[in-house]
């Protein structure tokens, strides 16, 4: 099956894509390509993948950089590829041409940051620990410390769950509530007392309060479309025992 990549308008001309499961080696619940070595898929598929994601973005495999993510707001600068262990960070920016960066999910937000005029790049994962944790604007800080302008910087969330397959408790939502009572507007009523949570939705408040050029989503849910996307809270609802991570990158 050939690769799908998801490109957006908004971040052209800069090199970008949002890749979905298509085009893989992987197999099993990891059918496709599953680009996240924290999985316990096969190592030499895994790199398989990467290595077809790389060749897409026009970059070597080592040019294509990745963190070890851990639901923080910390930023990476990167100027090369990295040596021995990840960095532990959610995202990373860089003014540096041929370095890819690529952000790993399975629910949470892939956001894609360009000013292309200053030749400024950046990629962030942000699960709703990273968005209310401000990684979001910490990227755009980073960015503008490289010399990208915030009125010139468009960002793009691709594939992430949508509200309605993001079902919460209470706690979560008033984890939420505590932080300000206006997030009341990203939570919609759900069966059993449940609620069911906006995360693109608030992914974009964020950075439109930031006070960028321009922030869209692409509008793919990853629950709802398991033939292109990995979703890590569907395979807790299938009771799988692992699921794959789709990637997103972007490259000077």
């Amino acid at each position: 099956m050939t690769i799908e990549i998801i490109t957006t308008k908004s971040l052209k001309p800069v090199a970008h894509g949002f890749f979905t499961r298509r085009g893989g080696a992987s197999s099993g619940v990891f059918q496709g390509l599953n680009c996240g070595k924290g999985s316990s898929d096969q190592a030499d598929i895994v790199r398989i993948n990467r290595a077809r994601v790389a060749r897409e973005m026009g970059v070597e495999p080592e040019a294509l950089v990745t963190l070890n993510q851990v639901h923080s707001a910390d930023v990476v600068h990167v100027t090369a590829p990295f040596s021995g262990a990840l960095p532990r960070a959610d995202a990373m920016v860089t003014a540096t041409p041929g370095l890819a960066l690529g952000i790993l999910t399975a629910d949470c937000q892939p956001v894609l940051f360009a000013d292309a005029e200053a030749g400024v790049i950046g990629g962030a994962h942000a699960g709703w620990k990273g968005a209310i944790g401000g990684v979001l604007e910490a990227t755009i800080e980073a960015m503008i410390a490289l010399g990208a302008r915030r009125e010139a910087i468009v960002a793009v969330v691709g594939p992430s769950i949508s509200q309605r397959n993001y079902e919460v408790g209470p706690e979560f939502l008033e984890s939420f509530l505590d932080e300000d009572p206006d997030h009341a507007r990203f939570f919609a009523g759900g069966a059993a007392g449940k609620a069911h949570f906006d995360l693109p939705g608030f992914g974009l408040h964020r950075l439109r309060e930031a006070g960028i050029a321009h922030a869209e989503w692409t509008r793919h849910c990853t629950y709802a479309d398991p033939d292109r996307f990995y979703s890590y809270r569907r395979s807790v609802h299938q009771r799988e025992a692992d699921y794959g991570r789709l990637i997103a990158v972007i490259r000077l």
